[in-house]
């Protein structure tokens, strides 16, 4: 995920503008490395007191939470549209809805998941104890969220990690401000502790603070290379970390798939959000006998996009984020055609509608060596090439650094499942793309380059909560068996234990059994 400092220059000052119009939204001030220290210190002060809060108290605060988002859902997409450009449909559907969902599958799935867990022991020799797994809160979870999705991923993370106990400092791009203090605002009215959600704003130094700071996991969404960054501040205090680095998804479109839904499918899939979206179609691979086919009608249906300011209810695709974003758009679509693509629409910027406005592109016979099949672009591009088996089709699914997300289309459930199972990513969807994200219960993730952990459903939950193993022995006042007081016969007894429990043949059980007799009333115990 690209990013870009929108500091005002000569000064400590965010200035939060909308990318479709250049409108200066707020003037905020950074934090500094003392005001993130003295946030965390707070937050460890507070969250002592509500991790000992009953689950259904927590639970009652995210239910107000979830009703005061619905309520005022129109405000929070307004403010997404004008800080983020997306378009006011996608602002409701990819945001709104997204965590009104994600709170009722914590509200649903908090109680069962914190419950003690009964641990059953196999081992015959630890029978007379009791075992249990108690999943507790780490303390202070830090997270630093992107501005693609500044509410959705921010709330996410925010909501798994308050309902486990934990208490979150959160770090908004620098280019999303304002949704973060929205965030903020809400959960506060919902009656949580101010102490327990505050908001850092600021640019690369204030995440940095964050992670110097005596925070107890942090959580980041960003690009690769921030992310390795991060990873090795981090690894310098053995600070664990959930990374999400983006993704270069590909879409394989079968021989039996029906190209009028697909070619609707990759559409929606590169284009929403103007393709600025870790799951968004970055690599579209169509095999041979529908490929012409499957380019006329991704052609046709992309004349009929409405590109513009995202608070028309009417506009399709947005502007992009910032200049250097078009940028980076326009050179992979530049270096492609040079390489041999063919550019069948759009190929350039919209500098009628505003600065950050890219049109909607469609390339065909990409290869393998462009930039735009190796490097993530996160720009309204769909990048099309044939396959002609499926074992190819695999092979360049696979041939990629990232493994976020990618989507099989076909006719045949089974044949897209078989397929699903060879291809090395996080999720694979089947006539489908990017809404496993909008799954509550469904795990967010990827392998590779795509980054280290999980957000969302119970995993993403299983990442807010360290886990504790209690053991309690039911005979207290019993010497056992293994403590010292070794010796030959011990040792004999032992071997015919272990051949009691798992010797090839009842006979050596048998054996077994008999070597190990008087175990139990062993005397020279120390």
């Amino acid at each position: 995920m690209p990013t870009e400092t929108k500091i005002a220059a000569g000064s400590s000052t965010i200035v939060s503008a909308n990318p479709a119009t250049g409108e200066v939204l707020a003037a905020l001030a950074c934090a500094s490395p003392s005001d993130v220290q003295d946030a965390v210190l707070r937050a460890k002060q507070a969250q002592p007191g509500w991790e000992a809060t009953p689950v259904s108290q927590r639970i009652a605060v995210l239910r107000r939470f979830q009703w005061l988002l619905s309520e005022q859902r129109d405000r929070v997409a307004d403010l997404i549209c004008r800080e983020a450009g997306k378009p006011a449909v996608e602002a409701l559907t990819t945001e709104v809805l997204v965590i009104l969902d994600a709170t009722e599958f914590c509200i649903r799935n908090a109680h069962d998941f914190l419950r003690e867990e009964p641990l059953p022991h196999g081992n015959l020799a630890m029978k007379t104890k009791r075992g249990k797994l108690l999943r507790e809160p780490f303390g202070v979870i830090g997270i630093i969220s992107p501005w693609n999705y500044p509410f959705s991923i921010a709330a996410t993370e925010t909501l798994g990690a308050l309902v486990t106990g934990n208490a979150v400092v959160l770090k908004p791009s620098e280019f999303t401000p304002l949704i973060g203090l929205e965030l903020q605002r809400l959960l506060l009215a919902a009656g949580l502790n101010p102490n327990l959600m505050q908001v850092i704003v600021g640019e690369g130094p204030a995440g940095a603070a964050l992670i110097d700071a005596p925070i107890d996991k942090l959580i980041f969404t960003g690009s690769v290379a921030t992310g390795k960054r991060v990873a090795e501040a981090a690894a310098r205090k053995l600070l664990p970390v959930v990374l999400e680095l983006g993704g270069k998804d590909p879409m394989i479109v079968l021989d039996d798939a029906d190209v009028e839904i697909a070619s609707s499918g990759a559409l929606w899939g590169a284009f929403m959000n103007a393709g600025q979206t870790c799951l968004s179609v970055e690599r579209c691979y169509v095999h041979r006998s529908l490929y012409e086919k499957f380019l006329e009608a991704c052609s046709n249906k992309i004349a009929r996009l409405r590109v513009g300011n995202g608070i028309g209810s009417e506009v399709e695709v947005g502007p992009l984020i910032h200049d250097r974003q078009v940028r980076t758009v326009d050179e992979h679509v530049r270096d492609a055609v040079l390489h041999g693509a063919r550019l069948l629409q759009g190929g350039k910027r919209l500098t009628e509608l505003g600065s950050n406005f890219y049109a909607p592109t469609l390339l065909a016979d990409v290869t393998p060596d462009m930039r735009i099949i190796q490097e993530e672009t996160f720009g309204p591009v769909l990048p099309v090439a044939p396959f002609d088996t499926d074992e190819e089709a695999i092979q360049l699914a696979n041939d990629s650094d990232f493994g976020l997300a990618a989507s099989v289309w076909t006719s045949n459930r089974r044949r897209g499942e078989a397929m699903a199972k060879q291809i090395k990513a996080g999720t694979v969807m089947i006539n489908d793309v990017i809404s496993c994200f909008g799954i509550g219960e469904a795990p967010h993730g990827g392998v590779k380059l795509s980054g280290i952990g999980r957000t969302h459903g119970k995993m993403g939950l299983a990442e807010m909560v360290q886990v504790k193993y209690v053991d309690t022995d039911l005979l207290p006042g019993m010497p056992k068996v293994w403590w010292f007081g070794y010796g030959e016969k011990f040792r004999q007894q032992m071997n015919g234990f272990i051949d009691l429990l798992f010797a090839r043949s009842w006979g050596q059980k048998l054996k077994g059994a008999l070597r190990s007799a008087g175990l139990l009333r062993r005397s020279n115990r120390i």
